[in-house]
């Protein structure tokens, strides 16, 4: 049963209102006053689905307290999640225009018919649900970039966790994020978002080294319509979409330095001018830049700009490379068995000690993203719970250039990028076919699975093969 709060200080109108919507079903809390109102929702923490509320009341203005809540929401229209029907005896277009401003769902003049007031509450009613379903699923979605998705059990891991924990608890307005390819600057990023004050605001990212520099100038600001050849209508720059939120800002390093200084003053002037626009334009945005190169190392040789940089150095979280904290594969090798097994549908269980020594023998140059793709193709090419360590292939173990056939029983791959894993996948079958003499049943049972496994590979690859 869903609550519905009335506040109305008529005793009269307000016992019809509380029997009526109770015959409908609603659990109906009144308050006869802003006092008992504030109490509900301030100190016991009522959520009711829908507030049907008189506007003046003996003890303030009904307005003035939802516009407190707005404040104490910070900045969420207090209206959002749930919805504020206003009645008034007396109303006025300001109060009306100042209603609907702060997020009123409507404003009716009192009497109201009680059939077209059913009609409103059973609306705001639909909309409150949908909204908090929409809230519930995203708050189950952030949960997932919690400081604790930073996996690790190295004393550099859990650093890294304590001061991103911290992070996310202090309105930061920039930061760097530091550490080579692959150490999970991406994931660091979302976590500050997600985990923030800023979390059910847009997280908008940028790769500045993917873009050339006329079109990064404009993804970032914006143009309007006829700014430059092609640019047909307006466009919003990302600086702009990111208001209120957060511009995660990637390879920073890789920006132009003309484009560094026009960075620089939108945001310590908080304002961007679009390209071939005339008016500044407010964005409050946080921002969090990421660069596998070092920047204090680049200020010195002039390639980034000193002021940018102590402009966005606020707070800076540095990421270890993997080589350095390779107690971790404790926790991050399970973890993507996991995931990967989900995703593919194996059931590897099993990893053999002999490829734990493998793993920590490693220098993983390409750290967490590197293993990501090894945990990858050895858990898609596992044919049963064992994790299968010939896949591993990692560099300096018996790597190879080609893919290419050692004896009848085994096969080499290379790990070095040239070779897809779909390639990878063909090559295996292919050569299982051409040793069972393209015969389907043969090569099924060579490789470990069914004919109608097989049979689906082979059609996607376009083998020829004979039943």
């Amino acid at each position: 049963m869903e609550t519905l709060l009335i506040i109305e200080d008529e005793q009269l109108l307000g016992s019809e209102l509380s029997r009526h919507y109770q015959s409908l079903g609603w659990d109906v809390v009144w308050a006869h006053n802003l006092a008992e109102a504030k109490d509900l929702l301030l100190v016991k923490t009522a959520e009711p689905l829908v507030i049907l509320s008189d506007m003046n009341l003996p003890d303030g203005n009904a307005l003035d307290f939802m516009e407190q809540l707005k404040i104490k929401a910070g900045g969420i229209d207090a209206g959002t999640i749930t919805p504020w029907l206003f009645l008034t005896g007396y109303g006025s277009v300001p109060d009306s225009v100042r209603a609907l401003r702060l997020g009123a769902y409507d404003f009716l003049e009192k009497p109201c018919d009680l059939d077209r007031l059913d009609l409103i509450v059973a609306s705001a009613a639909r909309s409150a649900t949908i909204q908090r379903r929409v809230i519930d699923q995203t708050r189950l979605g952030h949960k997932r970039y919690a400081p604790e998705a930073y996996v690790g059990r190295s004393l550099q891991a859990q650093q890294v966790r304590q001061l991103l924990t911290r992070l996310t608890e202090v309105p930061f307005s920039a930061l760097i994020i530091g550490g080579e390819s692959g150490t999970g600057k991406g994931l660091t990023a979302r976590i500050l978002h997600y985990g923030g004050p800023r979390a059910q605001q847009p997280m908008i990212e940028v790769n500045c080294a993917a873009l050339p520099r006329e079109l990064l100038e404009s993804e970032l600001f914006g143009h309007e319509s006829g700014a430059f050849t092609g640019a047909v209508g307006r466009h919003r720059g990302l600086l702009e979409q990111a208001d209120g939120g957060t511009l995660f800002m990637d390879e920073i390093g890789e920006m132009p330095l003309d484009l560094q200084a026009k960075l620089l003053k939108a945001i310590e002037d908080h304002t961007v001018r679009r390209l071939g626009g005339e008016k500044e334009i407010k964005v409050d945005v946080q921002i969090v830049a990421a660069s596998n190169r070092n920047l204090e190392n680049m200020i010195q040789a002039g390639t980034f700009r000193a002021d940018l940089y102590h402009r966005l150095s606020v707070f800076k979280v540095m990421l270890p490379p993997l080589r350095e904290a390779i107690e971790d594969l404790d926790k991050l090798v399970p973890l993507f068995v996991a995931e990967y097994n989900a995703k593919a549908g194996r059931k590897v269980k099993e990893i053999p000690d002999d490829v734990w020594s493998k793993l920590r023998a490693h220098d993983w140059p390409g750290n967490v993203r590197e293993l990501r793709n090894v945990i990858e193709r050895c858990v898609l090419f596992a044919d049963g719970p064992i994790f299968p360590g010939q896949w591993l292939q990692l560099p300096g173990q018996q790597t190879i250039q080609n893919g290419t056939v050692d004896n009848e029983n085994s096969l080499r791959l290379p790990l070095d990028g040239s070779m897809a894993l779909d390639d990878m996948d063909r090559f295996i079958i292919k050569t299982a076919l051409d040793r069972a003499g393209n015969n389907l049943t043969a090569a099924a049972r060579a490789l470990g699975t069914t004919r109608e496994t097989l049979r689906y590979r082979v059609r996607k690859y376009q083998l020829n093969v004979t039943e």
